[in-house]
Protein backbone atom coordinates (compact mmCIF):
# COMPACT_ATOMS: atom_id res chain seq x y z
CA UNK A 1 0.00 0.00 0.00
CA UNK A 2 1.17 3.28 -0.70
CA UNK A 3 0.81 6.52 1.22
CA UNK A 4 0.67 9.53 -0.95
CA UNK A 5 -0.14 13.37 0.28
CA UNK A 6 -0.86 14.34 -3.56
CA UNK A 7 -3.26 11.47 -4.54
CA UNK A 8 -5.73 10.24 -2.60
CA UNK A 9 -7.31 7.26 -4.62
CA UNK A 10 -9.99 6.14 -1.48
CA UNK A 11 -11.56 10.26 -1.37
CA UNK A 12 -11.64 10.07 -5.42
CA UNK A 13 -13.62 6.30 -5.01
CA UNK A 14 -16.10 7.48 -1.89
CA UNK A 15 -16.52 11.22 -4.18
CA UNK A 16 -17.76 9.23 -7.65
CA UNK A 17 -19.93 7.01 -5.49
CA UNK A 18 -21.50 10.00 -3.98
CA UNK A 19 -21.95 12.03 -7.44
CA UNK A 20 -23.49 8.45 -8.55
CA UNK A 21 -25.87 8.45 -5.66
CA UNK A 22 -26.84 11.85 -5.90
CA UNK A 23 -27.43 11.56 -9.67
CA UNK A 24 -29.64 8.79 -8.72
CA UNK A 25 -31.49 10.67 -6.02
CA UNK A 26 -32.05 13.98 -8.31
CA UNK A 27 -33.69 11.70 -10.79
CA UNK A 28 -35.94 9.50 -8.38
CA UNK A 29 -36.69 13.63 -7.00
CA UNK A 30 -37.84 14.65 -10.76
CA UNK A 31 -39.72 11.06 -10.72
CA UNK A 32 -42.02 11.30 -7.51
CA UNK A 33 -42.39 15.52 -8.42
CA UNK A 34 -43.67 14.93 -12.46
CA UNK A 35 -45.02 11.51 -11.47
CA UNK A 36 -43.67 10.23 -14.41
CA UNK A 37 -40.35 7.90 -15.24
CA UNK A 38 -39.96 9.42 -18.63
CA UNK A 39 -40.41 12.90 -18.17
CA UNK A 40 -38.19 14.20 -21.26
CA UNK A 41 -36.34 12.20 -24.30
CA UNK A 42 -33.10 12.16 -22.61
CA UNK A 43 -34.95 9.89 -19.88
CA UNK A 44 -35.72 7.44 -22.25
CA UNK A 45 -35.57 8.86 -26.20
CA UNK A 46 -37.22 5.29 -27.92
CA UNK A 47 -40.27 5.78 -24.98
CA UNK A 48 -40.53 9.63 -24.97
CA UNK A 49 -40.95 9.37 -28.98
CA UNK A 50 -43.56 6.46 -28.56
CA UNK A 51 -45.40 8.40 -25.80
CA UNK A 52 -45.48 11.64 -27.75
CA UNK A 53 -46.79 10.30 -30.89
CA UNK A 54 -49.38 8.41 -28.64
CA UNK A 55 -50.35 11.90 -27.25
CA UNK A 56 -50.90 13.18 -30.42
CA UNK A 57 -53.44 10.37 -30.93
CA UNK A 58 -55.46 11.29 -27.99
CA UNK A 59 -55.34 15.05 -29.28
CA UNK A 60 -57.06 14.17 -32.40
CA UNK A 61 -59.70 11.27 -30.45
CA UNK A 62 -60.50 14.44 -28.31
CA UNK A 63 -60.99 16.52 -31.82
CA UNK A 64 -63.28 13.60 -32.85
CA UNK A 65 -65.13 13.43 -29.75
CA UNK A 66 -65.92 17.13 -30.15
CA UNK A 67 -66.94 16.63 -33.60
CA UNK A 68 -69.35 13.64 -32.82
CA UNK A 69 -71.22 16.01 -30.50
CA UNK A 70 -71.72 18.74 -32.57
CA UNK A 71 -73.15 16.03 -34.75
CA UNK A 72 -75.08 14.68 -31.90
CA UNK A 73 -76.36 18.07 -31.20
CA UNK A 74 -77.34 18.64 -34.70
CA UNK A 75 -79.62 15.64 -35.47
CA UNK A 76 -81.44 15.93 -32.14
CA UNK A 77 -82.55 18.89 -33.48
CA UNK A 78 -83.17 17.98 -36.39
CA UNK A 79 -85.23 14.51 -35.11
CA UNK A 80 -87.34 17.14 -33.00
CA UNK A 81 -87.81 19.34 -35.73
CA UNK A 82 -88.98 16.15 -37.78
CA UNK A 83 -91.46 15.03 -34.55
CA UNK A 84 -92.51 18.26 -34.68
CA UNK A 85 -93.86 18.61 -38.28
CA UNK A 86 -94.98 14.74 -37.90
CA UNK A 87 -97.38 16.38 -34.92
CA UNK A 88 -98.55 19.00 -36.95
CA UNK A 89 -99.15 17.11 -40.21
CA UNK A 90 -101.68 14.94 -37.26
CA UNK A 91 -103.48 17.79 -36.39
CA UNK A 92 -103.55 18.67 -40.62
CA UNK A 93 -105.42 15.61 -40.70
CA UNK A 94 -108.24 16.24 -37.88
CA UNK A 95 -109.29 19.68 -39.53
CA UNK A 96 -109.11 18.40 -42.99
CA UNK A 97 -111.34 15.59 -42.48
CA UNK A 98 -113.39 17.42 -40.35
CA UNK A 99 -113.35 19.65 -43.54
CA UNK A 100 -114.64 17.49 -45.78
CA UNK A 101 -118.24 17.07 -44.08
CA UNK A 102 -120.43 18.53 -46.87
CA UNK A 103 -122.79 19.37 -44.25
CA UNK A 104 -120.69 21.87 -42.92
CA UNK A 105 -121.66 25.69 -42.52
CA UNK A 106 -119.37 28.47 -43.90
CA UNK A 107 -118.51 29.76 -40.46
CA UNK A 108 -117.21 26.36 -39.42
CA UNK A 109 -115.33 25.53 -42.69
CA UNK A 110 -113.35 28.87 -42.47
CA UNK A 111 -112.26 28.71 -39.16
CA UNK A 112 -111.01 24.89 -40.32
CA UNK A 113 -109.57 26.13 -42.57
CA UNK A 114 -107.52 29.14 -40.74
CA UNK A 115 -106.30 27.05 -38.36
CA UNK A 116 -105.16 24.46 -40.98
CA UNK A 117 -103.62 27.31 -42.80
CA UNK A 118 -101.34 28.43 -39.16
CA UNK A 119 -100.61 24.82 -38.95
CA UNK A 120 -98.96 24.45 -42.39
CA UNK A 121 -97.36 27.94 -41.61
CA UNK A 122 -96.34 26.52 -38.31
CA UNK A 123 -94.12 23.57 -40.35
CA UNK A 124 -92.49 26.14 -42.61
CA UNK A 125 -91.50 28.10 -39.03
CA UNK A 126 -90.14 25.06 -37.59
CA UNK A 127 -88.36 23.72 -40.70
CA UNK A 128 -86.57 27.17 -41.38
CA UNK A 129 -85.51 27.56 -37.90
CA UNK A 130 -84.08 23.61 -37.19
CA UNK A 131 -80.47 24.74 -37.11
CA UNK A 132 -77.43 24.17 -35.07
CA UNK A 133 -74.22 25.59 -35.57
CA UNK A 134 -74.77 26.68 -38.84
CA UNK A 135 -76.54 23.03 -40.18
CA UNK A 136 -80.19 22.30 -41.10
CA UNK A 137 -80.75 18.75 -41.08
CA UNK A 138 -84.62 19.26 -42.45
CA UNK A 139 -84.19 21.41 -45.21
CA UNK A 140 -82.51 19.36 -47.64
CA UNK A 141 -79.53 21.83 -48.17
CA UNK A 142 -77.04 19.84 -44.92
CA UNK A 143 -75.65 16.65 -44.45
CA UNK A 144 -74.47 15.81 -40.66
CA UNK A 145 -70.87 14.82 -41.17
CA UNK A 146 -68.72 14.30 -38.27
CA UNK A 147 -64.70 13.01 -38.30
CA UNK A 148 -64.22 9.57 -36.71
CA UNK A 149 -60.45 9.32 -36.25
CA UNK A 150 -57.75 11.20 -35.07
CA UNK A 151 -56.02 12.54 -38.44
CA UNK A 152 -59.60 13.47 -39.83
CA UNK A 153 -59.18 11.08 -42.88
CA UNK A 154 -62.72 9.28 -41.86
CA UNK A 155 -66.51 10.48 -41.33
CA UNK A 156 -69.86 9.26 -40.94
CA UNK A 157 -72.46 11.33 -43.11
CA UNK A 158 -76.18 11.69 -41.98
CA UNK A 159 -78.34 12.39 -45.10
CA UNK A 160 -80.30 15.31 -44.93
CA UNK A 161 -84.01 15.32 -44.84
CA UNK A 162 -85.88 17.62 -46.52
CA UNK A 163 -88.99 18.67 -44.77
CA UNK A 164 -90.11 21.58 -46.09
CA UNK A 165 -94.00 22.25 -47.87
CA UNK A 166 -94.10 21.00 -51.51
CA UNK A 167 -90.76 18.63 -51.16
CA UNK A 168 -90.40 15.36 -51.76
CA UNK A 169 -91.45 14.35 -48.20
CA UNK A 170 -94.38 16.58 -47.22
CA UNK A 171 -96.04 17.05 -50.67
CA UNK A 172 -98.60 19.25 -48.39
CA UNK A 173 -97.80 22.92 -50.45
CA UNK A 174 -97.93 26.47 -48.97
CA UNK A 175 -101.49 26.50 -51.31
CA UNK A 176 -103.18 23.83 -49.76
CA UNK A 177 -106.21 24.37 -48.41
CA UNK A 178 -109.42 22.97 -47.08
CA UNK A 179 -112.16 25.05 -48.08
CA UNK A 180 -113.90 22.98 -49.52
CA UNK A 181 -114.86 19.72 -48.96
CA UNK A 182 -113.46 18.56 -52.39
CA UNK A 183 -110.17 20.40 -51.36
CA UNK A 184 -110.34 18.66 -47.85
CA UNK A 185 -110.58 15.49 -49.63
CA UNK A 186 -107.11 15.88 -51.74
CA UNK A 187 -105.56 17.81 -48.84
CA UNK A 188 -106.26 14.28 -46.64
CA UNK A 189 -104.60 11.98 -49.04
CA UNK A 190 -101.51 14.46 -49.20
CA UNK A 191 -101.41 14.71 -45.35
CA UNK A 192 -101.40 11.02 -45.26
CA UNK A 193 -98.70 10.29 -47.76
CA UNK A 194 -96.82 13.13 -45.91
CA UNK A 195 -96.99 11.60 -42.42
CA UNK A 196 -95.70 8.56 -43.77
CA UNK A 197 -92.75 10.02 -45.53
CA UNK A 198 -91.78 12.32 -42.23
CA UNK A 199 -91.98 9.11 -40.54
CA UNK A 200 -89.55 7.16 -42.54
CA UNK A 201 -87.09 10.58 -42.28
CA UNK A 202 -87.04 10.05 -38.82
CA UNK A 203 -86.09 6.44 -38.37
CA UNK A 204 -83.45 7.64 -40.78
CA UNK A 205 -82.57 10.29 -38.58
CA UNK A 206 -82.76 8.56 -35.73
CA UNK A 207 -80.62 5.46 -37.10
CA UNK A 208 -77.61 8.16 -37.28
CA UNK A 209 -78.18 9.49 -33.76
CA UNK A 210 -77.62 5.75 -32.63
CA UNK A 211 -74.41 5.68 -34.69
CA UNK A 212 -73.19 8.24 -34.10
CA UNK A 213 -73.76 7.20 -30.44
CA UNK A 214 -71.78 4.04 -31.12
CA UNK A 215 -69.31 6.19 -32.51
CA UNK A 216 -68.99 8.12 -30.09
CA UNK A 217 -68.57 5.31 -26.99
CA UNK A 218 -65.89 4.03 -29.06
CA UNK A 219 -63.93 7.02 -29.05
CA UNK A 220 -64.52 7.45 -25.66
CA UNK A 221 -63.23 3.84 -25.03
CA UNK A 222 -60.07 3.84 -27.21
CA UNK A 223 -59.24 7.08 -25.97
CA UNK A 224 -59.14 5.90 -22.43
CA UNK A 225 -57.27 2.85 -23.86
CA UNK A 226 -54.20 4.95 -24.80
CA UNK A 227 -54.14 7.38 -22.04
CA UNK A 228 -53.43 4.01 -19.77
CA UNK A 229 -50.72 2.56 -22.44
CA UNK A 230 -48.84 5.98 -22.09
CA UNK A 231 -49.40 5.82 -18.53
CA UNK A 232 -47.65 2.16 -18.80
CA UNK A 233 -44.67 3.44 -20.93
CA UNK A 234 -43.62 6.47 -19.05
CA UNK A 235 -45.48 7.04 -15.18
CA UNK A 236 -43.47 6.43 -12.28
CA UNK A 237 -44.38 3.88 -9.78
CA UNK A 238 -44.68 5.99 -6.67
CA UNK A 239 -44.79 3.25 -4.30
CA UNK A 240 -41.25 1.74 -5.48
CA UNK A 241 -39.80 5.33 -5.88
CA UNK A 242 -40.55 6.13 -2.65
CA UNK A 243 -38.29 3.73 -1.14
CA UNK A 244 -35.71 4.12 -3.67
CA UNK A 245 -36.07 7.29 -1.86
CA UNK A 246 -35.12 6.37 1.33
CA UNK A 247 -32.72 3.80 0.31
CA UNK A 248 -30.89 6.48 -1.69
CA UNK A 249 -30.88 9.43 0.98
CA UNK A 250 -29.09 6.75 3.70
CA UNK A 251 -26.42 5.75 0.86
CA UNK A 252 -25.88 9.51 0.30
CA UNK A 253 -25.24 9.79 4.00
CA UNK A 254 -22.82 7.39 4.20
CA UNK A 255 -21.51 8.42 1.17
CA UNK A 256 -20.49 11.56 3.34
CA UNK A 257 -19.33 9.51 6.01
CA UNK A 258 -17.31 7.47 2.96
CA UNK A 259 -15.67 10.38 1.58
CA UNK A 260 -14.71 12.25 5.33
CA UNK A 261 -12.91 8.75 6.52
CA UNK A 262 -11.26 9.19 3.03
CA UNK A 263 -9.91 12.70 3.41
CA UNK A 264 -8.35 12.16 6.52
CA UNK A 265 -6.39 9.31 5.49
CA UNK A 266 -3.54 11.53 4.40
CA UNK A 267 -2.79 12.75 7.90
CA UNK A 268 -2.01 9.23 8.59
CA UNK A 269 1.18 9.87 6.80
CA UNK A 270 2.47 11.99 9.86
CA UNK A 271 2.64 9.11 11.88
CA UNK A 272 5.65 7.55 10.09
CA UNK A 273 7.74 10.78 10.95
CA UNK A 274 6.77 11.10 14.62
Amino acid sequence: MAFSVNTNAGAFAALQNLNSTSSNLNTVQSRINTGLKVASAKDNAAVFSIAQKLRGDVSGLNAVKSSLDRALSTIDVAVAAGEAVSDLLIEMKEKAVAAKDAGLDTASRTALNDEFTQLRAQITSIVSNAEFNGTNAVDGSSSIVAITNDDGSNTISIPAQDLALSGTTVTVSSATAIDTAANASAAVDLIEASIGNVNTSLSSLGAGAKRLELQKDFVGKLSDTIEVGIGNLVDADLAKESASLQALQVKQQLGLQALSIANQAPSTVLGLFR
